[in-house]
């Protein structure tokens, strides 16, 4: 089992009072860690210490930022074993998503340091005689960076590397689901070399974590925030920061489309469905939850799909041969159970999977789902997929438009100019051409819009979100006044 405490100023430390809480591991049910349960006390010390760090750390040369940052990408690889250890026992992930996590998780280290020599700002014509005009990005502070469970390294990594490497300091409020995983990246960054302060550790028990993070977000010295999480929490983050006029990244839940066009490569879509669909069993924000295919060839795609889902093989993610891993608790999987029977109740056809053994469940296929259906509308976060039938591109754009979410879609075609028109014409921030709706790299502007949420993580957009654009000038001639 694995003991996790807190971390602040680079020092493990208990909660104060020495509460503790534990995460199951969702395939044997066996404890996996026991973690130090932080009070609104320990998140107010956490703050403070990044607070106390920050001058130093702003102060920081670019290139020294960058070495430390890519050291810390050097030590994630190294401890790609013990990374994937902690995911498989908090999540259930199959050992090939876990691996995946701490590659994606190193290359997202790399590019925030590459961006430390990238964060410029301009100089501006100026009406006043001798008035030199600059816009100027400069660190913001303290950024409090909150990561959900489904895709830890990642999105753990994502939450504090571009923060660092615009000169900020942090505070990671890790997830109850996987406190092992999460402070295994703080851990590294701060064996990197990352001064004393930088990057501190809060856990809580999951009773606490409203009193936490609001702790957290009304600390004056906190500036920034971005949660990656459900678009109910979501929804509480926001309104709690509008109260304190603090600016939030979220990255929520997705409905993501992939619409089958009548002159798709049905084998294609087919491969890109099967991936998006059920890579880490459903659990990621932009898993393909709805196929919108033209009626022209659903029967076709449909009897396709169904035999690719049922050829893969779901069971415990510590052996090779396993697709599909665990859902993540026993909770997420009756949620699931009962959007499927309500679906099948209003007439869509099972024609793949279904079963479930514990937390394990099989790839699944709900055929002519229509909107009366719950899961029409509703995020499963699972290993379900469902095929909604269109008459045309029209219908096909209606129905991928026809949801509260806009994340990540895709379009098959064979016509790319069609494509790319339809494309333009789908709602949300991310769109794949003859591509699957899974798919992130560190460098691109990632996020989403409608209930999706707002703000962009990667690249050169993440420096927009964790620095503060100023306008300083200086009169380089005598200026004339007035009186």
């Amino acid at each position: 089992m694995f003991d996790i405490k807190l971390l602040i100023d680079n020092e493990d430390r208990d909660a104060t009072g020495g509460a503790t809480f534990v995460r199951r591991d969702p395939v044997t049910g066996d404890d996996s860690t026991r973690a130090s349960a932080a009070t609104v006390a320990d998140a107010r010390a956490a703050a403070d210490a990044a607070a106390a760090a920050f001058p130093a750390w702003a102060a920081l040369g670019p290139n020294e930022r960058r070495r430390l940052l890519n050291r810390a990408a050097d030590l994630l690889e190294e401890r790609t074993p013990e990374f994937i250890a902690r995911m498989i026992a908090e999540t259930g992930a199959t050992r090939g998503w876990a691996g995946f996590n701490a590659h994606l998780a190193a290359g997202i280290l790399r590019e925030a340091a590459a961006m430390t020599t990238q964060i410029a700002g301009e100089v501006i014509p100026s009406d006043v005689p001798g008035s030199l005009a600059m816009a100027v990005r400069q660190p913001v502070g303290v950024v409090l960076g909150i990561a959900p469970w489904n895709a830890p390294i990642i999105l753990g990594t994502r939450s504090i590397a571009m923060p660092l490497a615009c000169g900020n300091t942090v505070v990671f409020k890790v997830s109850e689901l996987c406190p092992a995983t999460h402070h295994l990246i703080a851990r590294t960054l701060s064996d990197a070399g990352l001064p004393a302060g930088t990057v501190n550790v809060v856990a809580n028990a999951p009773d606490d974590a409203p009193a936490v993070v609001e702790a957290l977000i009304a600390h004056p010295a906190i500036r920034r925030v971005n949660f990656t999480g459900s678009t109910r929490v979501g929804r509480i983050i926001a309104q709690s920061a509008a109260r304190h006029l603090k600016p939030v990244l979220l990255e929520l839940g997705g409905k993501a489309p992939l619409l089958v066009l009548d002159d798709a490569d049905l084998d294609a879509a087919v491969g890109a469905a099967a991936f998006g669909a059920f890579m880490n069993q459903g659990q990621i924000c932009m898993s393909t939850e709805r196929l919108v295919v033209d009626d022209a060839i659903a029967d076709a795609f449909a009897a396709r799909f169904a035999a690719k889902a049922a050829s893969l093989p779901a069971g415990d993610p510590r052996r090779d041969d396993v697709v599909l891993g665990a859902v993540v608790t026993p909770e997420a999987i009756q949620r699931i159970r009962r959007l499927i029977d309500d679906a099948v109740s209003k007439g869509a056809k099972l024609i793949a999977g279904g079963s479930i053994e514990g937390n394990i469940m099989a790839a699944t296929v709900l055929d002519k789902v229509t909107p009366a259906m719950e899961i029409y509308g509703e995020e499963s976060f699972g290993p379900v997929v469902c095929i909604v039938r269109v008459s045309g591109t029209e219908e096909a754009i209606r129905v991928a438009n026809d949801s509260e979410y806009g994340l990540s879609s895709a379009v098959f075609s064979r016509d790319i100019a069609r494509a790319m028109e339809v494309a333009k014409r789908i709602e949300s921030g991310i769109c794949h051409i003859n591509g699957p709706t899974v798919h992130d790299e560190a460098q691109m502007p990632f996020g989403g819009v409608k209930a999706s949420g707002y703000g962009r993580f990667g690249g050169k957009a993440g420096i927009h979100e964790f620095t503060e654009l100023r306008w300083i000038t200086v009169q380089t001639t005598p200026r004339h006044y007035p009186f």
